[in-house]
């Protein structure tokens, strides 16, 4: 697949900016809303965003080095996915509102059990804002060439904007879990 750098950094940051709404809308839930559970088994929307800055703790910084020592490319330039950053980040992205391919995550991000406050949701709203502020940097740059780690394995790397992509849709996928929470 090919995107104009302008078109994949808009839909990106739109993406950002309605699952900041979202997560902004929980501040209005007591800390017991925010810590309920439909079952043992599932995630509170706490849990599900502690998931999600346990990951911002990993692709902030990196994402951060990589944009602010990245030289600009052309004007012009199409952004095209590698076929591996296509694949994760497609495997993310929910489909017509629903969460297709479950899959278990890294016992490391795994946030179940934990005692949560309100300060997780702080601290995701944060890493929300660093990351429209990245989106925006970004503009100017080569979204191909410019590569970084995965949490998957630090040996392999991924083009920053499937990095991007796939960040953003990860985050998409768990606002969307959180939300049905209250369902």
């Amino acid at each position: 697949m090919q995107f104009t750098r302008e078109n994949i950094l808009a839909e990106l940051s739109q993406r950002t900016s309605a699952s900041t709404l979202v997560a902004e809308r929980f501040k209005n839930l007591s800390v017991e809303q925010l810590n309920y559970k439909k079952s043992p088994a599932s995630w509170s929307i706490l849990e599900c965003l502690e998931h999600l800055n346990l990951y911002g703790d990993f692709y902030i910084p990196h994402l951060s080095q990589i944009v602010a020592n990245a030289q600009p490319a052309p004007s012009k330039e199409l952004f095209k996915t590698g076929w591996l950053g296509n694949y994760f980040a497609n495997s993310m992205i929910p489909k017509q509102g629903q969460i297709v391919n479950k899959m278990n995550t890294f016992k490391d991000k795994n946030p179940a059990n934990s005692a949560l406050t309100v300060a997780t949701l702080d601290k995701f709203l944060s890493q929300q804002a660093q990351l429209s502020q990245l989106l925006e940097k970004a503009s100017n740059l080569d979204l191909n060439g410019n590569r970084c780690p995965i949490t998957l394995t630090r040996f392999m790397r991924l083009k920053l904007g499937d990095t991007f992509r796939f960040f953003v849709y990860h985050i998409e996928r768990h606002i969307l879990q959180a939300t049905n929470v209250l369902k």
